[in-house]
């Protein structure tokens, strides 16, 4: 039976989680973090069944959260104390403490394009966005949008900006896209532009990949010092772009001690 797009993630991280030590512990968390997003979107899914897209909001981002999201929080917020990192299962039983108005503040400020300043230092936006990742892939899905126009910076569905590139098969050659990082929908994107700041000088526009992790691209600007990784899967056909990106940790190190600011920050922090 094929596997969802969760059950693949979950998979490739367990797989990459084996062979590189490195990630080992991240893609650990990941795969717990994934297993829960899959029963929430399945959730949601059963929840709409039967419902189409509502054609007289045609754009489902600017909806207000529903409150009874709020239920799922507390069981998500079990799965980051049992599985998380140190730093994370201490803001994880913080949370829980809170009252079902303050989780809903809290995901409607990240919701709405704030950021949780108030969570502890290096949890950022994680518990928001590891959350309603799910129920954005389901609203994107579900209103089955189209954009047209301008080749986007940012997702033409929830404008977030993207989280990392991938290279797929095109002829000789490989076609670039950009992948959301929130509701993660894919969309083309130039190869030879800088998807942070425009820069089109082929010069300014490094790229660099590390003998371990040949399919995983640092590309880089020198007009705005940020960088992006993007997943080659003209070279591994195998990957999860998603995943890949996450286990590449040192690319994301070398990167950073270059001087280069990650465009947005993945799904771990990372």
């Amino acid at each position: 039976m094929a596997l969802n797009e969760w059950q693949r993630r979950i998979a490739r991280a367990e797989e990459l989680g084996g062979q590189y030590t490195f990630a080992a512990e991240i893609l650990s968390f990941y795969g717990a973090i994934a297993h829960f997003q899959e029963k929430f979107y399945g959730d949601l899914a059963k929840s709409r069944e039967g419902v189409g897209p509502r054609a007289s909001e045609p754009e489902p981002f600017l909806r207000p959260l529903p409150p009874e999201l709020t239920r799922q929080f507390e069981s998500f917020l079990s799965v980051v104390e049992q599985s998380g990192p140190s730093p994370l299962r201490v803001a994880a039983r913080e949370l829980q403490a809170g009252s079902n108005d303050s989780h809903l503040r809290l995901l409607t400020m990240f919701w709405n394009g704030g950021e949780t300043r108030s969570l502890p230092p290096g949890s950022d936006d994680f518990f928001a966005r590891a959350f309603l990742q799910p129920y954005a892939v389901s609203l994107r899905e579900q209103a089955n949008l189209r954009w047209s126009g301008p080749t986007p910076f940012v997702c033409p569905f929830c404008r977030r900006k993207p989280g990392l590139g991938v290279l797929r098969p095109l002829g000789d050659g490989g076609q670039r896209s950009l992948v959301c990082s929130f509701c993660l929908a894919e969309w083309e994107f130039r190869r030879i532009v800088c998807p942070g700041c425009g820069e089109e000088n082929h010069a300014k526009l490094p790229v660099y990949t590390a003998d371990e992790l040949k399919h995983v691209r640092v590309e880089c600007c020198d007009s705005c010092r940020t960088y992006i990784k993007t997943v080659d899967m003209t070279k591994s056909g195998l990957a999860e772009p998603i995943v890949d990106e996450m286990a590449s940790i040192p690319l994301d190190l070398w990167a950073q001690k270059q001087g280069y600011a990650k465009l947005q920050l993945n799904l771990m922090q990372l």
